[in-house]
């Protein structure tokens, strides 16, 4: 997928790339992409680039010799006529490289007030070129306007000495965690450097938005697990919205984006198909003495989900004693007597936080949950291949059903009369389909045939 997409860039957003490892070609790619999409793109720097870098954007304007910025005019023009423009104040020559020196940070608010550009793309760090960072003190220089950071890391760090050969500042990591000089920098390392607050996400604004890029990654084999794996530990930091991983100068430069996704559970029902007005179905034995509801938690907790939510109802107490040991939230549903599987759904969504990106709803009465098949589902997600994800059985839907953050006003607005398969077909578009080969994920146990059927099929007396 393309950087816009993956970073999920809107206009009016001030976009500042830190960290190492490939920023100034991240920024590069970006602003091609918008600029072919018809929007009008400042860029610039509040550091120093290589001048050679300046061979990749067709427009250049520099200041005056004090610093101030063309009148504004003389920008849109050039914005105009090239749609992507790259803004500097001067060239310098430093240990014989020529430099391009940026603006001053606060430069920034004026340029936002004057020139009418779609995005503006800063280049607010410093790496010399390698691929893993800790900044020094006067770093980053990230302005306040900033609406998005990307801290910027590249995998190829992984396996390098923890040197000054190899790893920019890497006297700070030592000092803050203690890792040994000269060893090799090990991926989770990588992790804990870059959501740290004062090392991979230092000065950047409160109220901007951070997603993380791991750059340089293979499209496939053990490069690729290890950005996964990096993304998944990084993203424990709150601050952190989302980790790309990918190769900014591939032909589609992003593979995947990790986000946070939690799974509501539906166990609020009265289980009157199943003939049991004291108990429910959830509470029936499948493995041992285990009701389904813990089964089910015990799959979806080996899952690496950011939150399950136990949507309760009917016999309330008696499924919460069942989850006692398990890692999960709940959350009542006091129209679970009327209110069929949305309201619940409703309670289930209302209940997770503003950090969650996704949704996996999953059917209280399915003890035949497969991992594997969740795993394809949260995997096909963060290739972003649709907003609604789902299993398909020879053509049929089944669940569990992966559900982006976008379509649940759409669900929570549905009335009392709905059913969120309203949402889901209005949707056939954004739905990707992940075809699997077994049926259990058509099978729930709503009547003692389908539970009397659905041991059989596991094997069990």
């Amino acid at each position: 997928m393309r950087l816009r997409e993956a970073l999920n860039v809107q206009r009016g957003e001030v976009i500042a790339f830190i960290g190492a490892g490939g920023k100034t070609s991240a920024l590069f790619r970006l602003g091609h992409e918008l600029a072919a999409e018809g929007w009008r793109v400042l860029a610039t720097t509040t550091t120093r680039i290589a001048a050679e870098e300046l061979v990749h954007v067709p427009s250049v304007v520099a200041t005056d010799a004090s610093g101030t910025y063309p009148r504004p005019e003389a920008l849109s023009r050039a914005l105009s006529q090239h749609g992507f423009t790259f803004l500097y104040h001067t060239v310098v020559n430093s240990g014989g490289v020529e430099k391009v020196v940026g603006v001053a940070p606060e430069m920034i608010n004026k340029l936002l007030d004057n020139v009418d550009s779609d995005a503006i793309l800063i280049e607010a760090d410093g790496a010399r070129r390698l691929p893993f960072k800790a900044p020094y003190a006067h770093e980053p220089v990230v302005p306040s306007a900033t609406t998005l950071a990307v801290p910027v890391v590249g995998i190829d760090c992984v396996g390098q000495p923890l040197d000054e050969a190899h790893v920019y500042n890497p006297q700070a990591m030592i000092d803050e965690y203690g890792y040994p000089y000269g060893e090799r920098v090990r991926w989770m390392w990588v992790a804990s450097v870059l959501r740290n607050p004062t090392l991979g996400l230092k000065g950047i604004p409160e109220r901007a938005r951070i997603a993380a890029l791991i750059n340089k990654v293979p499209e496939s084999g053990l490069g690729r697990n290890l950005a996964r794996l990096i993304g998944r530990l990084a993203l424990r930091e709150p601050r952190l919205s989302a980790v790309l991983c990918g190769s900014v100068q591939a032909a589609e430069p992003i593979y995947e984006v990790h986000q946070r996704v939690a799974a509501v559970i539906l166990a609020g029902g009265l289980s009157r198909r199943m003939g049991l007005p004291e108990s429910s179905k959830v509470l029936l034995p499948w493995e041992g003495d285990k009701p389904i509801i813990r089964v089910i938690a015990e799959r979806l907790k080996r899952m690496r989900l950011d939150d399950i939510v136990v949507v309760t109802g009917h016999v309330a107490e008696r499924v919460r004693a069942a989850l006692k040991e398990e890692p999960v939230r709940f959350a009542h549903n006091a129209d679970y007597a009327t209110g069929e599987m949305l309201s619940s759904l409703q309670v289930g969504l209302r209940a997770l936080d503003e950090s969650i990106a996704a949704c996996l709803v999953v059917l209280g009465d399915q003890p035949q949950i497969d991992g594997r098949i969740v795993g394809q589902l949260m995997q096909a997600y963060a290739e972003k291949r649709g907003k609604i994800i789902a299993p398909s059985y020879k053509g049929k839907r089944g669940h569990p059903i992966l559900i982006d953050r976008s379509l649940w006003q759409d669900l929570l607005a549905l009335p009392h009369s709905g059913a969120p398969r309203d949402v889901i077909n209005a949707n056939a578009h954004q739905t990707y389909y992940v075809i699997v080969d077994t049926d259990s994920v058509l099978r729930d146990v709503d009547t003692p045939d389908d539970y009397r059927q659905a041991r059989r099929h596991a094997d069990l007396p």
